[in-house]
């Protein structure tokens, strides 16, 4: 696996002090300075290191702010469907009692329309009845006034 280039250390400089405190006689001179710049490396990397812990806490860190806030979104959103939902159900229920309501009131009128015709009906074979029935009077008043003549 490919690993990216890690960026180089820079070496850290020795100040005069620290040149003359480092003795040169009691270190062999180059394993003296190996050493050093070994040193320098070692906390240099550590300190390297330490930036980048901290840079990737605070990534985290603000990566979840953010994961925070659209989430706090899509929930807002959700949440006002949701809403929205139990007022549309709410409606249909009062729609539905309304329309039962107006059913049985509909079923009502057309039973008294019905039976309002039905009267009608019954008027009108009366009406019919009565005329079959005076004209049947007249027929036999004619008849009988032809047999006897008064």
């Amino acid at each position: 696996m490919y690993s990216p280039p890690l960026p180089l250390a820079r070496a850290r400089m020795l100040s005069s002090s620290e040149i003359e405190k480092a003795n040169p006689s009691e270190m062999g001179g180059l394993e003296a300075s190996l050493l050093q710049l070994v040193q320098q490396h070692h906390q240099s990397s550590l300190a390297l290191r330490e930036q980048i812990d901290k840079a990737k806490k605070d990534a985290i860190g603000i990566a979840a702010r953010v994961s925070n806030v659209l989430v706090e979104i899509v929930n807002g959103g959700v949440q006002e469907c949701f809403i929205n939902e139990k007022r549309i159900e709410l409606e249909i229920r009062a729609l539905a009692s309304t329309i039962f309501r107006y059913t049985k009131q509909i079923d009502q009128w057309l039973s008294a329309s019905h039976s309002i015709n039905s009267a009608i009906k019954e008027i009108g074979d009366f009406e019919n009845w009565m005329k079959t029935m005076d004209f049947d009077c007249r027929s036999i008043n004619a008849a009988i006034r032809n047999i006897h003549p008064a």
